[in-house]
């Protein structure tokens, strides 16, 4: 696997164990992820890992609980959180931390924080069908909640994000299980990611698509008041700022998981129960 790059991640870690650790630091950081409900959304990658054999055109079920067992075991909640906290620690500032604290620790925010946290274990599919209708809904009395959810979007960086995550956690995925022999194709990466690149248009149209459906679902017992409210937080520097990391740990944090997954799965075959 000389290919394999160091990730990301790897350096990050590396860094953060070549220098002392602040206690005080390292557990207000914990009270963030907690207060913000990060914690909770970095746990809910797991539900991600059900797409990696899709990309390589297989069927996790194939594999049975062998794959189970390999996504929980990669894929797992505390691990993901320490991965998270080791590159906290070194790049959220503390004024930035505190402004966001602030917020999320509010009556408001922690409202937000349990319906957040409800929604990335949601069924996809369940949540659609009665978010058309809650959207819907919006719509028909005129509310401004539809335009705050795209707001949002655009304030956090989130539909921008989510693509160039998706693409480049399908660009090491695919190189990693090409150099495992996972798969049988050879890719030259600058030609993988123009042509994944060419997909980004439709993908960001699903995904604005989407957007007020799932925010609709997500946000259902809160005002226009409040969700104004909110589109206004999401709006100043500080927060942009700490959604800006936030996404990029979870970009690192997924491509680096699967690059293992990846390598891992060569050891595995379809239909094996361990």
């Amino acid at each position: 696997m000389a290919y394999l790059r160091r990730s990301v991640l790897s350096i990050f870690v590396f860094m953060v164990a070549s220098m002392p650790l602040c206690a005080a630091e390292r557990t207000q950081i914990v009270e963030f992820m907690q207060v913000t409900g990060f914690d909770v959304s970095l746990e809910s990658l797991r539900v991600s890992a059900r797409d990696a054999p899709t990309m390589l055109g297989l069927d996790a079920d194939d594999f049975g609980l062998s794959w189970t067992r390999l996504a929980d075991r990669l894929f797992e909640p505390e691990a993901l959180k320490r991965d998270a906290l080791e590159i906290l620690q070194q790049a959220l500032h503390d004024d930035v931390l505190e402004h966001a604290a602030a917020f999320y620790g509010s009556e408001l925010g922690q409202r937000l924080v349990v319906a957040e946290n409800e929604s990335h274990f949601l069924d996809s599919a369940d949540r659609r069908e009665e978010g058309e209708q809650l959207a819907a809904a919006l719509i028909a009395r005129s509310s401004p909640q539809p335009q705050y959810f795209i707001d949002m979007a655009e304030n956090i960086g989130s539909v921008g994000a989510s693509i160039k995550s998706y693409r480049e956690v399908q660009v090491r995925f695919l190189m990693a299980a090409s150099a495992a022999g996972l798969i049988e194709q050879r890719f030259d990466e600058l030609d993988l990611r123009a042509m994944l690149a060419q997909q980004d248009e439709e993908a960001r149209a699903v995904i604005e698509r989407g957007l007020v459906m799932s925010n609709a679902y997500t946000y259902r017992d809160f005002t226009d008041v409040e969700m104004q409210a909110y589109r206004d937080a999401l709006a100043t520097e500080m927060m942009i700022e700490v959604y800006a990391l936030m996404n990029a740990i979870h970009f690192t944090i997924m491509a680096d998981r699967y690059e293992k997954i990846a390598v891992e799965m060569v050891k595995l075959r379809p239909s094996q129960e361990l």
